[in-house]
């Protein structure tokens, strides 16, 4: 007995083996580019964040920059080590989302959804105004025109992705690796200094250190350490995008987020060292990591490469939601929450509709705010905490009901983490609810509500349809088609061929109306169809108010329930010009029909060009 066995078609030399798509995917390298500039520029701000609060305490306040951030560092590893986690349990993306989804019900996965839709939103918006802040800092004369430089910045950034995710990667590389080596060097030349190098950035600028107060209490200190983890937001991104990675996805996002989170870590602890070194105050108009460069670096050519740098990815960073949010629009509208047109992909791997719809939001809160940071700085990282939150609750009820090896341990993480992103979040809002969080506090619900109405209306639609049931056996029906004409021609002919070729029966329809010009256009189409004889009644249709549509509605309305048994399509016959400025000829019957037909009839509509 002979055993043939089979191998699988080799790819011959010359030809190229089918394109998945994996080539329009994301490695490590390239995913921490394109999903970490939101916490790599954070150190321009968040850091500043907690000493601005301190210095509510005076100096002896600012005595706890470095404990406040330590304890923000350490945040940042549980929450490294639990989106760690989430993303190897949940590879398809979604984040916080996906977790509250599988643990915590539909409603408090719409929470999370909703305050991670606000926090991507509100991240563009921001991130471009602080880049173009930074920008007219440095040059004046643009101030006023700051909108429109937002407006510029987020169109290009709109255009790059719009291109492919990897593609926004490979532009981004570069200014990410040379801001996070700048900062680097700062650091490390400043560790081996003993005193400032330079002040010549503050000098001038009135301190906003309080000197008449000496006690630190707990909610200063609650209130420095949920300002600090301003520095946090984006470290979700990459477990909301795991989709975007290259194969073995699960394994190179975890390792982008874990690069993520020691980089990042680094820097906030490192910054905090040398403003605690260097007994640096907040002052008016200079931000902190500016005097940061002065002390360490000087006032020379390097003092204004890290301003550059850090407006640079300051302005880019909103490209974060740009990889975040259009897969999470996705997960959304798969499980029918949002509209479907979300879930569709372009070409490269693009989620089009959502990265369109992410910059039409910004471009609007751009004007809103008139570029202006400040407006929109109070709306900002309340989202992402709630959604951090939501996920380490979620994914203490995930190890609780898996049980796997070590499962406390990682619970009690998880635990102990949802404890201090729950703690940040009520303080956050406390504290900034007058300064316009309370917009963040009324919009979650209504976005919640809107999800969910949503949701009612595809489970109405599915309904009707009888998704999920299997249906009654097709059968034949009887075909009446009818062909509006106004002439003879080739279009007519074409449309009449076409129109036998579907039905069983065919009439054509000519509306007529009682000016004596009309009647005579209408005798004369008459005894041009008796002399042609195309085998085809043509039916004259009156009508009193010069209509075109709604008499030929009637007439298929009419037929229909005449005859019940019967199928009628109107077939409308339309020339194609061959350019497209010619488009603009055309006397746009053709839609004048097809709409009235569609909104007074259950007629099947049938638009037959004929391309000229």
């Amino acid at each position: 007995m002979t055993v043939l066995t089979t191998e699988p078609d080799a790819v011959p030399a010359d030809e190229e083996p089918p394109d998945t798509g994996e080539r329009h995917r994301l490695t490590a390298v390239t995913g921490l580019a394109a999903l970490s500039l939101d916490a790599m520029a954070s150190v321009a701000y968040g850091p500043e964040a907690i000493v601005l609060v301190l210095a509510a305490a005076g100096a002896h306040g600012l005595g706890f920059t470095l404990p406040v951030t330590l304890a923000i560092a350490g945040l940042l590893a549980v929450l490294v080590a639990s989106y760690r986690q989430v993303i190897a349990a949940f590879p398809d993306g979604g984040g916080s989302y996906a977790v509250a989804k599988t643990h915590l019900g539909a409603r408090t996965s719409l929470v999370a959804a909703a305050s991670l839709v606000l926090d991507y939103v509100l991240n563009v918006a921001v991130a471009v105004t602080a880049g173009v802040a930074a920008l007219t800092s440095a040059f004046p004369s643009l101030y006023d025109d700051r909108l429109w430089l937002c407006l510029a910045v987020l169109v290009l950034i709109t255009g790059v992705n719009l291109r492919g995710i990897v593609e926004s990667a490979k532009a981004f590389i570069v200014p990410t690796v040379v801001f996070v080596g700048a900062i680097f060097v700062l650091i490390a030349v400043g560790l081996f200094r003993s005193h400032p190098a330079s002040t010549a950035t503050a000098a001038g600028h009135a301190s906003v250190v309080a000197h008449n107060a000496t006690s630190v209490g707990v909610l200063l200190l609650l209130k420095a350490f949920a300002s600090g983890c301003s520095a946090l937001t984006g470290v979700e991104a990459i477990a909301n995008a795991v989709p975007s990675f290259r194969v073995p996805r699960v394994k190179r996002a975890q390792r982008a987020e874990v690069a993520l989170g020691a980089v990042l870590g680094l820097m906030l602890v490192g910054l905090s060292v040398l403003i605690s070194r260097f007994h640096l105050q907040p002052v008016e108009g200079v931000t902190v990591l500016a005097q940061l460069a002065d002390a360490s670096l000087g006032h020379n050519w390097a003092f204004y490469v890290i301003q550059f740098a850090t407006m640079t990815l300051l302005a880019l960073s909103a490209n974060t939601s740009f990889g975040g949010l259009p897969v999470l629009l996705k997960l959304l509208a798969r499980d029918n929450y949002l509209p479907h047109v979300f879930a569709l992909k372009a070409d490269r791997q693009v989620h089009r509709h959502g990265v369109l719809a992410l910059a039409v939001i910004a471009a609007a809160l751009l004007v809103f705010s008139g570029g202006d940071t400040n407006t929109l700085v109070p709306l900002f990282a309340i989202g992402v905490f709630v959604g951090f939150t939501i996920a380490q609750v979620g994914m203490v009820k995930h190890w609780r009901l898996e049980r796997g090896r070590g499962w406390r341990g990682k619970a009690l993480l998880n635990g102990f983490g949802a404890l201090l992103t729950g703690v940040s979040t009520v303080v956050v809002t406390a504290s900034k609810f007058a300064e316009g969080a309370w917009l963040i506090v009324v919009a979650l619900p209504v976005l919640v509500a809107a999800f969910l109405a949503v949701h009612r209306a595809y489970a109405r639609i599915g309904e009707r349809l009888g998704l999920g049931r299997i249906p009654e056996a097709p059968h034949r029906d009887r075909s009446l088609v009818i062909v509006p004409v106004s002439s003879l021609s080739r279009l007519t002919s074409e449309a009449l061929t076409a129109a036998a070729s579907l039905g069983d029966e065919v009439r054509a329809v000519t509306v007529c109306y009682p000016d004596p010009e009309d009647r005579a256009q209408l005798h004369a189409l008459e005894r041009a169809w008796a002399e042609w004889d195309p085998g085809v009644p043509l039916v004259r249709l009156a009508s009193e108010r010069r209509m075109l549509g709604r008499p030929i509605a009637a007439y298929a309305r009419e037929a229909a329930a005449s005859e019940p048994r019967t199928r009628v399509t109107v077939l409308i016959p339309e020339a194609e010009p061959e350019r497209l400025w010619q488009r603009l000829l055309q006397n746009q019957r053709g839609a004048v029909v097809a709409h009235a037909v569609h909104r007074e009839t259950d007629a099947v509509i049938c638009r037959l060009r004929f391309r000229l």
